[in-house]
């Protein structure tokens, strides 16, 4: 048995600080254990006490009977970390560590940390800083949460995990007043040792999980949590996550509250993407999510069908799901047929949807019959029921009628309850309809059913292919890096320059056509004379740009000018001269004539470093790009650059992507030789690794289709890492 199925199923549980007051924190694990059914071995562990609830108490660790499988661990920072030891030399598994007072609380408390993850030795730790964890499905109860004071939680086949113990608490008895099931609870908070990844990888090999549901405040080893995930999206088991610090003010609140950084919420956003994470957008979708997920019904395609006997309701509902991109079309003639033969009279609307069965709340035959018409029509691809308030005084007759039905298709079937009415949201929800008392919830349980069986139909993410790279890291080093200082074999442990050098827009273009990207042609000069030599070359229109690697950002300070002509462009060199001394403090000394590009598409394609990782972000480019942030971001796989398929996945994404794909008549752009673009510029990425510290092509112009790109200007920072 490996170590954290002991944690999750022990037979010997020690309660280390154990107290004989039940209503002190201390107090509840033994009480609970018992209460809970917890068939096993209790050891509650107090010199001050000779019994706790009914059982024998324990001096000190080194008088337990037997070697535990887990304790919990309940004393304060300084006594924990000697308790731990000592648990480790008895051969315990693993800890549960409550104690406070860690990283969370800053330099010392890192230190804190540290020392208990060495006293831990070869034992596994859950926390410190952690609730403990519930294991439903098992009846074990390894938590001091005031939450397990109810007397029944419903069992089901939902785990989660939380990086905070409060929320553990909170989902658990939101969970149960809306007879949600969940099977395993796990609260890994300060994560000294297991961590979301190690429970993700567990719960993927458990049985009685079918989703799992992350409250997540940040990911600490980003390789591990993606193969963790990728895994989970082999077995088919959806993972819906709930990430905390979209803003400034809730990124320090999280990492306040686990010591560590948090990473943006951009790159969250591309990780969770790229390993099929469902994310929910607001605390309470995830549970509304994994509700609708538990049933196992996989939703088709966007039609819905709307069923309701109050007409207020279903037009709440039907604009919920508009907003999500979901349709709801009217029924076929043949299903308008079978639901007017249902009802007679003039006050039924059964011909369009919402579906308006008025006297169906009355009738539970009408009901039926009008749940299976639309269940058994190819118009449709999934049904929400509007329960009205005439359920309120029979919930039984409407719950069944629903229940009825299920077997006649395995289309998602939803509810929305429209009076307050949580008793019957629960008993429909226990049924297997999940029930929900928000209208927006219905389309988000619908997103993640949709998502789930899209993603589910593609390869999961576990590494993509990449070509080979142009230039080997050190090849490149040397050319761009060629100071006397610098100048050293790259996988060397010589003296290595530290300091990044940005290269100049020549030098970085030079590197991006280095590993397959093309660039515009482009000649150096210094004088007036040899501007209008090179854009006599270059044709009708040249651009004229100040060249330096200090200086990156050129239109700032008056060193861009377009559509100049070879009789213009000294001129203008000698203008720009003088703007941007002014504005900038710095006299250019040498200047880029550009053959200028037009008639394409401005794209903008960089990379970003973060905690998380390196992504290759990709977006509409120019002088827009951050007014437009029309951006979206990939993370490197863990060796190689992007494939093909992400690439031009990632440009199908971009709102903008219309403009590519021949928007109102304008020819089609070479997305072809984009997506080339984006895979050698995420090779270079990854070639270059830490060395490379920045990089940006901006804009990249995308011509019409089979011409290709050019990289009209680009910035490259490079170090000796």
């Amino acid at each position: 048995m490996d170590i954290i199925t002991r944690l999750m199923r022990p037979q010997r549980v020690a309660v280390i600080g154990a107290s004989a007051d039940i209503t002190k924190t201390a107090g509840r694990p033994v009480s609970y254990l018992l209460k809970h059914g917890f068939s096993g071995d209790v050891y509650p562990v107090n010199p001050k006490a000779t019994e706790i609830c009914g059982l024998p108490c324990y001096p000190d660790i080194a008088s337990l009977p037997a070697v535990p499988d887990v304790a919990i661990v309940l004393l304060g920072a300084e006594r924990a970390q000697q308790a731990v030891k000592e648990l480790s030399h008895l051969g315990c598994a693993a800890a549960i560590v409550l104690a406070s007072g860690y990283t969370e609380v800053g330099e010392d408390g890192a230190t804190r940390q540290a020392a208990l993850l060495q006293a831990a030795g070869s034992m596994r730790i859950l926390g410190p800083n952690t609730i403990g964890l519930v294991n439903i499905t098992d009846g074990i109860v390894l938590s001091a949460s005031g939450a397990l004071e109810m007397e029944h939680f419903p069992s089901g086949v939902i785990s989660l995990v939380s990086q905070s113990g409060g929320i553990l608490g909170s989902l658990l008895s939101r969970a149960a007043a809306r007879g949600i099931g969940l099977a395993k609870l796990i609260s890994t908070s300060n994560e000294v040792d297991l961590e979301l990844a190690d429970f993700i990888e567990w719960l993927v090999d458990d049985d009685a999980t079918k989703v799992i549901a992350l409250y997540v405040e940040t990911v600490r080893n980003t390789k591990k949590f993606r193969a963790a995930a990728s895994r989970a999206a082999q077995a088919g088991k959806p993972i819906v996550a709930f990430k905390i610090g979209r803003s400034e003010a809730g990124a320090k609140a999280a990492i306040s509250h686990t010591g560590a950084l948090a990473g943006s919420d951009r790159m969250y956003d591309a990780l969770f993407k790229q390993t099929g994470i469902i994310r929910a957008q607001r605390f309470d979708e995830l549970l509304d999510m994994p509700a609708a997920l538990a049933t196992g019904r996989v939703l088709r395609g966007k039609r819905v069908a709307i069923l309701t006997s109050t007409g207020g309701a279903g037009t709440l509902v039907s604009d919920a799901l508009g907003v999500a991109a979901f349709e709801t079309p009217p029924p076929d003639a043949e299903t308008a047929a079978k639901l007017r033969a249902l009802q007679k009279g003039d006050h039924a609307a059964l011909d369009r949807n919402p579906i308006d069965v008025t006297l169906a709340g009355l009738q539970p035959d009408l009901l039926k019959g009008a749940i299976s018409a639309v269940l058994s029509s190819s118009t449709y691809d999934a049904l929400v029921v509007i329960v009205g308030a005439s359920a309120l005084a029979m919930p039984e007759l409407m719950s069944n009628a629903i229940n009825s039905c299920m077997s006649l298709s395995q289309k998602p079937i939803l509810a929305y309850i429209s009076p307050h009415a949580p008793h019957i949201g629960a008993l429909l929800t226990q049924g297997g309809i999940p029930a929900f008392s928000a209208p927006e919830s219905c389309s988000a349980a619908l997103v993640a059913m949709l998502h789930a069986s899209q993603y589910q139909a593609t390869a999961p993410e576990v590494a993509d292919c990449a070509l080979a790279p142009a230039h080997s890291l050190a090849e490149v080093l040397n050319v761009y890096l060629p100071a006397a200082a610098q100048r050293v074999d790259a996988e060397s442990n010589a003296s290595k320059a530290l300091i990044p050098t940005s290269l100049d827009e020549e030098q970085a273009k030079q590197l991006f056509t280095s590993f397959g990207i093309t660039a515009v042609r482009e000649a150096v000069v210094t004088t007036p004379e040899q501007a209008r030599a090179a854009a006599v070359d270059f044709g009708e229109r040249s651009v004229l740009k100040i060249l330096s690697s200090e200086i990156l950002h050129k239109s700032d300070v008056g060193g861009v000018a377009i559509n100049l002509s070879a009789a213009h462009i000294g001129a203008r060199l000698l203008q720009m001269t003088q703007e941007v001394k002014a504005k900038s403090g710095t006299t250019p000394e040498k200047f880029l004539v550009q053959e200028m590009a037009s008639g394409g598409t401005e794209m903008i394609l960089g990379m970003h470093r973060d905690v998380l990782g390196v992504a290759i972000l990709l977006g509409m480019g120019g002088v827009t790009a951050e007014l437009l942030k029309d951006t979206t971001m990939r993370l490197l796989p863990a060796h190689g650059g992007l494939s093909e398929e992400t690439a031009l996945e990632m440009a199908r994404s971009l709102t903008t992507w219309p403009l590519l794909d021949g928007y109102r008549g304008k020819p089609k752009a070479d997305v072809a030789a984009l997506v080339k673009a984006i895979v050698a510029f995420s090779n270079m990425v990854a070639t270059l690794g830490d060395c490379l510290l920045e990089a940006e092509i901006n804009p990249l112009f995308v011509l019409a289709q089979g011409q290709g790109v050019k990289a009209t200007d680009g910035i490259a920072v490079l170090t000796r890492a």
